[in-house]
C-alpha cells in the first residue's frame, strides 16, 4: 500500500485505535491521527501493519478546551552543608 498525505487507513494490529488519518510522512516514518485521539509514528518497516479504510470511518477526536497544566512551584534551593575543619 502506498501511504499519502490524507489517506485513512488502519492498523491491523491496533483495531481499537479506530481509523486513522495520515497527517505527515518523513522518509522513516508517518504521523497518523487515530480515532481514539492520538497521534501515532508509524515507522516505515511497519507500514505493512496499515491497509486502507472507508473515508468516513475517521471520526476526528472531538476539539475540547485546551488543558493548561499548572505551574510548577519552584522548590527552595538545598541548605549547603556546613564543612568542619579538622586539626
Amino acid at each position: 500500500m502506498v501511504i499519502k498525505v490524507g489517506n485513512i487507513v488502519s492498523h491491523t494490529g491496533a483495531l481499537e485505535w479506530g481509523a486513522g488519518k495520515v497527517m505527515e510522512i518523513t522518509a522513516s516514518s508517518a504521523m497518523i491521527q487515530f480515532s481514539d485521539g492520538k497521534n501515532r509514528k508509524i515507522a516505515v518497516s511497519h507500514f505493512t501493519t496499515l491497509q486502507p479504510a472507508a473515508p468516513d470511518s475517521f471520526l476526528p477526536p472531538p476539539e475540547g478546551p485546551v488543558v493548561m497544566k499548572a505551574a510548577r512551584v519552584a522548590r527552595a534551593p538545598k541548605a549547603a552543608k556546613k564543612k568542619t575543619v579538622s586539626s
